[in-house]
């Protein structure tokens, strides 16, 4: 695995928009301000010309304008690391327009964001052996202040702290919007996992996964690579992190259903499952639980749920491909050690 060099003091970082651009509020103010934030703390500023366009379905401008973005910034020489400004629906389509062959031999860089971006942050580890960033986007970083979840995934982006946590409340009802796009998030219900087939702690293995509304896209597609990924790892075993953005229970079930039988879980080792979005949904006697431990269960393997992934934050900050040790402490948290030396 491909592991970057950690963004130090006063180099620059990156913005590019492969999916949706900050062109609207709150997303506008809230990535200007993340800028502005950035540069009093002595960073350099690089934006890809996308990053404010609203052309595109579902992404700031055409397929191929965005693949030539995150071609050409990935591949400069002007930012040493990289921060999409949003998610989106339908970053998936840009992939035919980038140069996957390109970015394999530039020297790695790291590339943050999550939700639409793991067609970036997912497709780095399996086609090129480069670790990524699985974390907030670029204008999370605009809110005053801070929450501790942002301050740890910009601290993972420094290497000043390889362990990520989880933390003791989450938001259910977001104070940003249009009129407040700097808003804090607003975490107010306690966290509380649960835990199946839990019986080594800690237990080690390659991390790897994301958005499952965006995997389930690539599933036998010619991006597809995952078992030449979990083969190459077999030897460590494979920690599944998945979370959810618009799919029912139903929509989870059969996701996790074709992944399963697509062979991506051969080498499973443990399964962390972030909260869905469609928390707490109830149809037809399925809910989020039993939507994934009817299908995985027979692996035995452990597996946590509602943990902070995703897009109910916060959310732990997760090196894509890296290589880490996985611990549950207490009852309703887990921390997990990278090491970037494997």
């Amino acid at each position: 695995m491909r592991y970057p060099e950690f963004l130090k003091d006063h180099e620059t970082i990156g913005f590019l928009a492969p999916s949706l651009g900050a062109a609207t509020e709150p997303y506008y103010s809230a990535f200007m301000n993340a800028k502005k934030i950035f540069s009093e703390k002595g960073f350099g500023i690089h934006c890809g010309p996308n990053v404010t366009r609203q052309d595109g379905i579902g992404i700031s401008a055409s397929p191929a304008e965005c693949g030539q973005e995150l071609t050409e910034m990935y591949c400069s020489k002007e930012n040493q690391a990289l921060i999409s400004v949003g998610g989106g629906e339908l970053m998936c389509e840009i992939l035919d327009h980038a140069d996957f062959e390109r970015i394999k031999k530039a020297p790695p860089k790291w590339y943050m964001g999550y939700s639409d971006n793991t067609n970036f942050t997912f497709l780095l580890p399996t086609l090129c052996d480069t670790a990524a960033l699985y974390g907030p986007c670029a204008g999370t970083f605009g809110m005053e202040p801070w929450h501790e979840s942002v301050a740890d995934a910009f601290s993972l982006l420094q290497g000043q702290n390889l362990t990520v946590h989880g933390y003791d409340f989450w938001e259910e009802e977001k104070l940003r919007d249009e009129s407040s796009p700097l808003a804090p998030y607003n975490p107010t219900v306690p966290t509380v996992l649960k835990f199946a087939n839990w019986t080594k702690n800690p237990l080690s293995g390659r991390f790897i996964g994301g958005c499952v509304d965006c995997l389930i896209n690539l599933v036998g597609t010619n991006y597809d690579r995952v078992s030449d990924f979990t083969e190459r790892y077999a030897d460590e075993g494979i920690i599944w992190f998945l979370e959810s953005c618009d799919l029912t229970v139903f929509q989870i079930r059969r996701a996790m259903w074709q992944m399963k039988h697509a062979g991506w879980f051969r080498h499973a080792k443990a399964f962390i499952i972030g909260r869905p979005l469609h928390f707490g949904e109830e149809l037809f006697g399925l809910d989020q639980y039993r939507a994934v431990l009817d299908i995985i269960g027979d692996l035995e393997v452990p597996v946590i749920l509602d943990a902070d992934l995703g897009h109910l934050p916060p959310m732990m900050p997760m090196i894509s491909g890296g290589y880490g040790t996985l611990e549950a402490y207490g009852e309703n948290n887990i921390q997990i050690r990278f090491d970037v030396q494997r």
